[in-house]
């Protein structure tokens, strides 16, 4: 009973104390609640990502095909997904095949003819000047839009749109699959396990990222301390005994971290209602979607007052509270290191024996992962003091402002490193994780095969006649952005008519146009050559003079019997096959158009690839134009250097949004402990104003005062950093690697932060140099 009572007259003091004791109580408060937003956030976090793909699942129409014609109750989807300036389009042609048509979550009633559902971003791009090119292609009335049950996030583009051609198209491609029957939107498709390297990517991000945020922390709840120490001497003095001015120091504590639980539960409610207008990497989502699970959000609301209460309690052993003063004030007993050297240690004795494991030897043990990177970040704080005391104290000389702060930082370095701590760490796991990162993102992000610079985009033309490709190709060319234009038409030669199963590839162009996929030693319109250096050889090939059967690729269904005779000429000559612009490699024959049979009207199905002028940022989007005017089922897109797993690209947005989030939180908590650190000082400023000392020899004070910590602490957490990069590295299999530019990037985001909080910091460093600091009652 009696701790309760001193922990009660501790809160007392804290919320009761006057306008100090609020004071002191608000900025706790305040730097609680800011990481307790965040760790608000991240329980949010995981439910937010899974109800964004569970709403994405609910909508899915791949797989979702069923077998038989047309009934009551099944719809006609015709994919028409596109791209603008960058982003993505989902697009869904519709057409219903009976009154009890399915409808795709979000949609309250099928489009009507020449109308489209539209998401609200949608909506507004094609409202807006800039949706002026999209709004060309996307020829459909807005009528309403999807709700939010149907989208993945607010700012997503998508819509559905009625078209009376699907069954036409369903008819003729129906081994395609470019229009689907379904009666029923599912995700029959199994999730896909994730696998070891990717789930430890995931544990460290999570550890990375909430590490800084406990650090800050366990920094406010002492927010404050000389004054605090001053007024528990002066309770000495009424009577009180050592533990009860403990108890009562942690009570005040408690207090804060109470109150800053509540403050930090406020800012995320507000924080909460604007989390839909901002977008990271492409990811954004609904807030309602972030809703923390409530047995987590209990767990933080209990474990931050507790952490409060510990930290106070470890805190106050090395402070010797007596009647007549704090023993703190006088020189301070020399830190020791051999106990600061022990957590790091600890953390390496827990991963070393993970090492060498790779993802080919099961998952990565996630309790042992955890907790051996908590301890050799933990080394970072716990090494920190030590490092910043042992410099200090060897410090000494030069101008006024830089003795100012060489002995203040000598009095007071916990203090600093205490306020440098939360960015070394935060920096230690951003070196670690990037070198992680960099190392596994070849697994992931992989080249597509695709040459960006032959061509910036790839338009199929689908199997319709000669005539109409030659005037589409045409079209092609004269877009404004256009500087080239190659087109590949395949065919199938047969040996015998209507058997797809014997046949070889016939790629069909001009000169200019087949030298896209093969190195010609010469050629003119009436050639015909052998493709050689790849999967197919001569040998296997068609012998000149053979006759065959010329058929759509495929024998597709729409041109089923249109096979055409045709003799290989004997003048056929063997020309090397390359890659074309999508990376793909075109065996067997390769015909220029004249060599065809004269009158032949056989569909081809060709594709176009399509480079622009460098710096012509709308050609591209002229060109989709173009395209979708032609087939609204386009499937044209642009073309891309990678290709980056879903998963992997799932995980690095979550690791942007997390890190913009700790970003924010440290320079807002920076900012909160520096202005504390400046009241606390506000007569001391003050007097030496008074005494004659120049406003610009304080300000450089403050600086010095900032920088030499702040130097210490980031070449610290850059050792760190590399060492459990290096580990997590092994663990992986991966050879030790450093990539300097990105470790010298993060160090160099750190530093910036602690330099744009100073320079915020001064204009209220300057009102405290007033003489009005030295007012008194």
């Amino acid at each position: 009973m009696s701790l309760l009572r001193d922990l009660a007259l501790g809160a007392r003091f804290a919320l009761a104390g006057g306008r100090e004791g609020w004071t002191r109580t608000l900025l706790t408060a305040v730097g609680v609640g800011l990481g307790v937003a965040l760790l608000l956030g991240t329980t949010a976090l995981p439910g937010a990502l899974n109800a964004r793909n569970a709403r994405d699942n609910a909508r899915n129409d791949y797989g979702a095909s069923v077998d038989g014609g047309p009934a009551v109750d099944t719809l006609l989807i015709g994919r028409a997904d596109t791209q603008f300036q960058g982003s993505d389009v989902r697009g869904r042609l519709l057409q219903p095949e009976g009154a009890k048509a399915p409808l795709p979550p979000g949609v309250s009633a099928l489009p009507a003819p020449g109308t489209m559902v539209a998401s609200p971003a949608l909506r507004d791009l094609l409202a807006s000047p800039e949706g002026k090119l999209l709004r060309d292609r996307l020829p459909y009335r807005v009528t309403s839009t999807i709700a939010d049950r149907g989208l993945m996030g607010p700012h997503e583009l998508a819509y559905y749109a009625d078209s009376d051609a699907l069954k036409q198209r369903k008819d003729v491609t129906n081994d395609r699959a470019e229009v689907l029957r379904v009666n029923k939107f599912v995700n029959p498709s199994p999730g896909e396990k994730i696998d070891p390297v990717l789930a430890l990517l995931i544990v460290i991000i999570f550890v990375v990222l909430l590490m800084p945020v406990g650090v800050f922390i366990a920094a406010a709840v002492r927010f404050g301390g000389d004054r605090r120490d001053r007024r528990l001497a002066a309770l000495r003095l009424a009577g009180a005994d050592r533990r009860m001015t403990r108890w009562m120091a942690a009570g005040e504590a408690l207090a804060g971290a109470v109150v800053g639980v509540v403050v930090g539960a406020l800012f995320f409610v507000i924080g909460r209602q604007y989390v839909g207008d901002i977008t990271i990497a492409g990811l954004n989502v609904f807030p309602a979607d972030l809703d923390p699970n409530p047995l987590l959000a209990v767990g933080v609301a209990l474990a931050v007052p507790a952490s409060a209460v510990a930290v106070t309690l470890f805190a106050m052993r090395s402070v010797v509270v007596e009647p007549l003063g704090v023993v703190r004030t006088s020189v301070p007993r020399r830190r020791r290191m051999w106990w600061r050297v022990l957590p790091p240690l600890a953390g390496l004795g827990l991963l070393v024996p993970l090492m060498g494991r790779g993802r080919d030897r099961g998952t990565f043990n996630q309790v042992q992962v955890i907790g051996g990177t908590v301890l050799l970040l933990i080394g970072v704080t716990a090494l920190l003091p030590w490092l910043v005391e042992a410099v200090v104290r060897r410090l000494g000389g030069g101008p006024v402002g830089w003795q100012l702060a060489v002995r203040r930082l000598q009095l007071t370095s916990g203090s600093a490193a205490r306020m440098v701590n939360g960015i070394a760490v935060a920096v230690a796991g951003a070196i670690a994780l990037q070198m992680l990162f960099g190392a596994v993102e070849g697994d992931y992000v992989k080249s597509s095969g695709e040459d960006t610079s032959r061509a910036q985009l790839m338009v199929p033309l689908g199997d319709s006649s000669p005539d109409r490709q030659a005037q589409e190709i045409s079209a092609l060319k004269d877009v404004a952005g256009v500087t080239s234009v190659a087109a590949l038409g395949s065919l199938d030669a047969g040996e015998k008519a209507k058997e797809p199963q014997h046949y070889l590839p016939v790629t069909v162009g001009t000169c200019a146009d087949l030298g896209e996929a093969a190195t010609l030693p010469s050629c003119k319109d009436g050639d015909v050559f052998i493709a050689t250096g790849g999967a197919w050889s001569p040998e296997l090939a068609t012998p000149p003079g053979s006759t065959v059967y010329l058929d759509p690729v495929n024998g597709g269904s729409a041109t089923q019997g249109a096979a055409v005779r045709w003799t290989v000429p004997a003048s056929t000559r063997e020309a090397v096959s390359r890659p074309d612009p999508t990376g793909q490699r075109r065996p067997g024959l390769m015909v220029t158009p004249g060599a065809l049979p004269r009158g032949a009207k056989l569909p081809i199905h060709s594709t176009v690839f399509v480079s622009t002028a460098p710096g012509d940022t709308t050609a591209k989007e002229r060109v989709l134009n173009l395209a979708a005017r032609a087939d609204p089922l386009t499937s044209a897109r642009s073309l891309n250097d990678v290709q980056t797993s879903n998963r992997f690209a799932g995980v690095r947005k979550g690791l942007y949004i997390g890190a913009a989030a700790v970003l924010m939180l440290i320079g807002a908590s920076l900012l909160v402990s520096m202005l504390e650190q400046l009241r606390e000082r506000k007569k001391l400023l003050s007097a030496l104003v008074a005494f004659g000392t120049r406003r610009t020899t304080l300000s450089w004070s403050v600086l010095c005062q900032t920088a030499v910590p702040v130097a210490l602490g980031l070449a610290l957490a850059s050792l760190v950093g590399l060492g459990l990069g290096s580990v997590l590295l092994r663990m992986v299999g991966r050879p030790v690697t450093v990539d300097w530019v990105p470790a010298v990037s993060m160090v160099g985001i750190g530093a910036g932060v602690v330099l744009l909080v100073t320079a915020l910091s001064l204009p209220p460093l300057w009102r405290l140099m007033r003489p009005e600091g030295l007012r008194t009652e």
